[in-house]
């Protein structure tokens, strides 16, 4: 962008707003246009649509009004349990509708936040190496901001967006998404894991699909396992326990040790472990990495997709790991 100040010319690159005007009321009437958004910046439409894919148990991981690779992994899996046609844009009016028809309370809420939001303890930084992290206490949020995103299911900068230069302090009333938190607990009969798409279903007695979760499926270094294993045990808050025949990338340690039990811990917030020594489905400090970034060998959801996950199995459940063609994915 080129200023001109008292005859002199000036070379400003300014970036552009997160979105200007972005508030409540614009998310909650917000309407499809018929072409999902062309740039990078968050979009009312897409909070609200991902709102309501979370609500209806098809994660978008992180809600952070963005129609990135999350979202349309949750929008096909909702498009195809719909019986809907699948077009190579995946975000039509027919699905928008359809999006509609699963609510219509408020997608965005205002909250206000309590003492115990605030309250604590927070670190002030959280270690990048897994060695820095074993003599920690706990490995809590790092701010209220963190915690409150976290508990909301948003992205820390669609909540800023929300609540420009709102301060997250107990009594302040911010506007949040509406994920609307009582929830069913159907059986869950078996649970598919998709090592090439990347995502984990949730599957009843009947088969049907019950819920939607993108994941980060191992890597070339720690391949996650194939075929049939089973649900061993599931740890609300667990620690987590580094052993050196691991020999993960970047940690040098060559004794076995412990991190303490926390959100930010390397296992997130659940540890579902499963019939084969060292994996496990787990969550995850980095939300928004989800499906992004490679894993440890084991599955990688977001803190609260696997909250829920863990409530809707139980010991024995079968967990299949399959690989499908790329051109199934399309």
């Amino acid at each position: 962008m080129i200023r001109l100040f008292a005859g002199m010319m000036v070379l400003a690159c300014l970036a552009p707003p997160a979105f200007a005007g972005l508030d409540a009321a614009a998310v909650n009437n917000a309407e499809f246009k018929g072409k999902p958004p062309a740039d990078d910046r968050i979009n009312p439409a897409i909070v609200k649509a991902q709102v309501l894919l979370d609500r209806a148990s098809f994660s978008p991981g992180e809600i952070d009004g963005k129609l990135g690779e999350n979202a349309e992994k949750a929008l096909r899996a909702f498009v195809e349990s719909k019986g809907l046609a699948v077009a190579k844009q995946l975000l039509t009016s027919e699905v928008w509708g359809a999006l509609l028809a699963t609510g219509q309370d408020p997608i965005v809420v205002e909250y206000k936040i309590t003492e115990k939001d605030v309250k604590g303890p927070f670190l002030t930084k959280l270690p990048a190496k897994m060695e820095d992290m074993k003599g920690l206490k706990s490995l809590d949020y790092t701010s209220p901001r963190e915690a409150i995103a976290e508990k909301f299911h948003m992205s820390e900068a669609l909540l800023e967006a929300l609540n420009p230069g709102r301060k997250f302090e107990a009594g302040q009333t911010i506007s949040v998404a509406n994920i609307l938190m009582k929830e069913t607990r159907p059986t869950v009969a078996r649970v598919e894991v998709d090592k090439t798409a990347q995502t984990v279903k949730a599957f009843g007695k009947a088969g049907e699909l019950i819920a939607f979760f993108p994941a980060s499926v191992g890597s070339d270094e720690k391949p996650t396992p194939s075929g049939v294993l089973k649900v061993t045990s599931i740890d609300a808050r667990p620690n987590y326990r580094y052993n050196p025949d691991y020999k993960f990338k970047g940690v040098k340690s060559r004794e076995a040790f412990t991190i303490k039990p926390g959100p930010n811990n390397p296992a997130g917030s659940h540890w579902i472990g499963l019939s084969a020594e060292g994996y496990g489905i787990h969550g995850t400090s980095n939300p928004s990495k989800v499906s992004k970034a490679e894993s440890h060998g084991c599955v990688r959801l977001t803190n609260w997709d696997v909250d829920k996950l863990a409530k809707l199995l139980k010991k024995g459940t079968e967990v299949s790991f399959i690989e499908r063609a790329a051109a199934n994915r399309k």
